[in-house]
């Protein structure tokens, strides 16, 4: 495991107003792309450094208010990470979902209700 988080989700009711915000904030450029059919504006992140980031999402499955959605490496592949954590007592939010080449990824609800993804390249 290369990092404990992989992505993070931060949802936008208006995504042009939310990038603007962002953009003066940090002083940086938002690349705006579409995902799974969901706008996207994604924190920039030089390609030689595999580092984390992650992206503004105007999404009906997020609430703005209700908190970001941090996406969790799942080492041994979503579908097993996904599969236990149904056992433990989680519920299934956005089941296992392909995402292209970005590999595929899955939400839950843990115990205390807070929405958290699981990333992997691996089924």
């Amino acid at each position: 495991m290369k990092n404990s988080i992989n992505w993070f989700e931060i949802p936008a009711r208006d995504l042009d107003k939310a990038i603007g915000f962002y953009e003066k904030t940090l002083g940086v450029t938002l690349q705006r792309e579409v995902f799974g059919g969901e706008p996207h504006a994604m924190f920039p992140i030089e390609k030689e450094q595999n580092g984390v980031t992650g992206a503004l999402v105007a999404t009906k499955r997020l609430n703005p208010g209700a908190g970001v959605v941090i996406y969790l490496d799942a080492p041994d592949g979503v579908k097993e990470c996904l599969s236990r954590a149904k056992a433990a007592g989680a519920k299934e939010v956005t089941p296992h979902t392909p995402i292209g080449e970005h590999g595929f990824i899955a939400v839950v609800a843990d115990l205390e209700g807070n929405h958290v993804g699981l990333h992997s390249m691996k089924a």
